[in-house]
């Protein structure tokens, strides 16, 4: 559900009729901001609100450019630069030594257990996958793009294919390093 709720901007975003992108934007904007508030409220710090930080910057830069002109180039590669900037964020947060899913997983995972080193390396490689995930979705969103075909059905199953997939490989990875986890030393 942490996920979900970190992505919900960029879903929101996504649902938005392609005519309508810059209120699809500014949607996107007032659910980012709105989840940032509700996290610092709650007592986040801003570590753990990575993804969400960056979507509200991302949000208010797309809302402002769809504004001051709805039929800018940059509307037939907005997937392309929504997944991009996914992914520079995503990137820069293991540059940083602070994968970005940390915060994610430090909601539901004991604090003993934060500084570990396999609890942070197993959110090193996620977040790689991650990085992953949204850099290619970007490059195959833009090529599409390119080819007239940026808000088609087969961008939609791009972008949706490009969270899916990790978030898949996220369940399935932390249920296995746990199970490894609570196997007995021999």
């Amino acid at each position: 559900m942490s996920y979900l709720r970190t992505f919900l901007p960029w879903i929101v975003f996504a649902v938005f009729p392609s005519g309508d992108w810059q209120w699809g934007a500014l949607a996107a904007l007032a659910v980012s901001v709105a989840l940032i508030a509700r996290e610092k409220r709650s007592g986040t710090g801003f570590d753990a609100l990575v993804i969400e930080t960056g979507s509200a910057v991302f949000f208010a830069v797309l809302a402002a450019v769809a504004f001051a002109d709805p039929h800018s180039g940059v509307h037939d590669y907005s997937a392309a630069l929504s997944s991009g900037t996914l992914a520079v964020i995503a990137g820069l947060s293991l540059a940083a030594g602070r994968p970005f899913t940390l915060g994610i997983a430090k909601r539901t995972t004991p604090r003993e257990l934060w500084s570990l080193k396999p609890f942070v390396r197993t959110n090193v490689i996620i977040t790689g996958v991650w990085t992953t995930a949204f850099a290619l979705t970007a490059g195959a969103l833009a090529v599409a793009a390119h080819a007239g075909h940026g808000h088609s059905t087969a961008a939609t199953l791009i972008q949706v294919a490009g969270f899916v997939l990790p978030m898949v490989f996220t369940v399935r990875y932390v249920a296995h390093v746990q199970a490894k986890a609570a196997q007995p030393i021999r």
